[in-house]
This record gives structure tokens, C-alpha cells and sequence, in this order.
């Protein structure tokens, strides 16, 4: 299990939270940067970055998330992929590009807002690899399969497949995505998800769990803390029983048997939405 990436990065905070003892529950801390874009630090700062939160803790550190928008131009992505390349290959354990796909702009850049971000806002909109359009970006030709991708799909994203045909064509190993407890009490959720994690296998994917169900945050936002710590925690079994390998409920071709899956379907999340 790895922390979810910090953003600032902040080696103060993961001293904290190694007082509390948290870390020794945990394989690996993560850390989110985008220095081309929305981080006050410059791009060449990415090994001091790294060295100082390896000076509070022995855990490998992840890059879960590092990217750069394509929103000025694309040439600026082509430098801040081959320089990022050059500056965290073998000094992280593991690092995820962000993204391989544009957001479509009829879309909303979840948990961002508009009105406070000016036209730092529409950044997120061009930070894949690949436009909306479906044509490569010239940043790919310099993409590395060392590297992994993030890449986050909405509910019943009709992007799943065309994602899955480039990240083989461009030979990605490792892949970072999400689901979300909001959708996951969607009626068929789990249908969804079986559906997303079986097209995904091939890769080692590391899965976040993220996005509270707005009626159950202590603020009617899915950035929102729970309200009920062991509401999070009982869909974080759930998802582990059934998509980690070795788990009895992990899914096989898609699916769970039908009395698995029926027993899933009912009431999981009861107390949700209430």
C-alpha cells in the first residue's frame, strides 16, 4: 500500500505522519509535481524534491503523477517530458506520466475550480499525450515504456479501449488509474468495473481509491473527507477482494460468479445512500 501522492511536497508533512506511526503501514510514499504548470519550483528541482523527503523516511518513493499541459504549446510538453525522463528515471521506484489522454472539453476537470483558477483551469484539459481527436501529440514520440502512465477513466468512459490499444502500442508496463467511491454506488457499478479492470490486466496497475459520494463527506464535495471513516474503509475491502490478485473475489474475465456478484450488487452501499 502506498500514501497517496502529496502535492506540495512537503517533507514536513510525511515527518508528521511518521510520528503518528502511519508509515510502517505502508510500502511507499508517493509525491504528485508539475513544475511546467501549477508548482512554484522549477523542473531541475525534481532531485531535490526527492532527496528531501528521503531524508525523513527509508520508504521508496513514487512519482504517482507528473505531466505537463500542452495548453502554451506543444513543444513545452515535449521538453518537459524528456527532461522529467532525464531527471527521475532510477531516482524513483516508480513514476507515472500524466496522461495519456486530453480531457474532453464538454467535460469538467473533477475536484478543480473554474472560477478560482482563471485560465489555470483549462490546463488540465490538454495534459494527455494524445488529443481529444484522437491524434498523437509530438511529445509521444519521446515517451519511454520505463515510464508509467496514469490515465483516469469516468464511468463508462468510452475511452477504455482506444486507451488500452496506445498503451500497448507504446509498450506501457505500469499504469495508474482510479476508482471512484461515488460511482462505485452507481447502479451498475460494478458491471462498470468489471468491465474497466479486465480490459486493464495486462498492465500492473496500481488502483486509488478516491471521490466521496457528496452525501457522505463531511462537505458536500467528493474532495471531501468521509463523515464515516469505516464507510471508506468497508468500500476499500470491497474493491481489494475483488481486483487484487490471490483475493477470493478477485474477478476472472470481467466478472465475479453469480452469486458473488449478486450478493455485491445488494446493498453495498446501504448506508451511503441514505
Amino acid at each position: 500500500m502506498i500514501l497517496g501522492g502529496i502535492s506540495p511536497i512537503d517533507p514536513e508533512f510525511i515527518a508528521l505522519l511518521k510520528s503518528y506511526r502511519l508509515l510502517d503501514h505502508l510500502d511507499g510514499v508517493a509525491v504528485h509535481g508539475f513544475p511546467l504548470d501549477w508548482n512554484h519550483w522549477q523542473i531541475n528541482d525534481w532531485p531535490k524534491k526527492l532527496d528531501e523527503i528521503r531524508a525523513v523516511t527509508s520508504l521508496p518513493i513514487w512519482v504517482t503523477e507528473v505531466g505537463v499541459s500542452t495548453f502554451g504549446a506543444d513543444e513545452v510538453q515535449v521538453f518537459g517530458l524528456q527532461r522529467t525522463t532525464e531527471l527521475l528515471l532510477g531516482r524513483a521506484e516508480r513514476i507515472f506520466w500524466y496522461s495519456l489522454l486530453d480531457l474532453p472539453r464538454k467535460w469538467e476537470a473533477t475536484t478543480r475550480h473554474k472560477e478560482a483558477e482563471g485560465s489555470a483551469y483549462y490546463r488540465h484539459f490538454y495534459m494527455g499525450l494524445i488529443r481529444e481527436d484522437g491524434t498523437p501529440k509530438p511529445a509521444l514520440r519521446h515517451f519511454s515504456p520505463e515510464l508509467g502512465v496514469c490515465q483516469w477513466f469516468h464511468f463508462e468512459d468510452y475511452r477504455l479501449e482506444f486507451a488500452v490499444k496506445w498503451l500497448r502500442k507504446m509498450g506501457v508496463k505500469k499504469l495508474r488509474t482510479g476508482i471512484s467511491w461515488a460511482d462505485w454506488c452507481r447502479p451498475g457499478a460494478l458491471q462498470w468495473y468489471d468491465r474497466q479492470m479486465a480490459a486493464l490486466a495486462e498492465f500492473d496497475t496500481t488502483i486509488t481509491l478516491c471521490f466521496t459520494p457528496p452525501s457522505r463527506g463531511k462537505a458536500p464535495d467528493c474532495a471531501s473527507p468521509p463523515l464515516e471513516a469505516g464507510e471508506f474503509a468497508q468500500f476499500a475491502r470491497e474493491v481489494v477482494q475483488r481486483y487484487v490478485p490471490g483475493q477470493d473475489a478477485s474477478p476472472k474475465a470481467g466478472k465475479l460468479p453469480e452469486r458473488q456478484a449478486d450478493h455485491a450488487e445488494e446493498g453495498r452501499c446501504e448506508s451511503v445512500n441514505q
